[in-house]
């Protein structure tokens, strides 16, 4: 069983740089995908960015130039927000993907409010 563990979550001011990171433990399998995904009421869920263990990275538009993706430590992904806007408030979720077994893990869920 994997667990992800969010962290970095908070209140920031629009325009502001919050960088959010979640740690995967227990049997992580080696080729995989790690995203975050974010809920609203109104948008509901929606992905912001992913990458796989081979490097690959693909970002939501609404993200596309603001947020950027990481996995420079194993098993952990981090994704750095700038230029933060008001609509980027939302729960924040980070996601692991398993291609071996085909099977997903979700994490708890971070707030991040973006708001003066």
């Amino acid at each position: 069983q994997v667990r992800l563990v969010e962290s970095g979550g908070g209140l920031v001011q629009p325009g502001g740089s919050l960088t959010l990171s979640c740690a995967a433990t227990g049997t992580v399998p080696g080729v995989n995908s790690m995203a975050w995904y974010r809920l609203t009421p109104g948008k509901g869920r929606e992905v912001v960015a992913s990458m796989s263990s081979t490097g690959h990275r693909v970002y939501g538009d609404s993200v596309t130039g603001r947020f950027t993706i990481s996995r420079e430590v194993p098993n952990t992904v981090s994704l750095r927000m700038s230029s933060l806007k008001p609509e980027d408030t939302a729960l924040y979720f980070c996601y692991l993907r398993s291609y071996s077994g085909d099977v997903s893990y979700w994490g708890q869920g971070t707030q991040v409010t973006v708001s003066s």
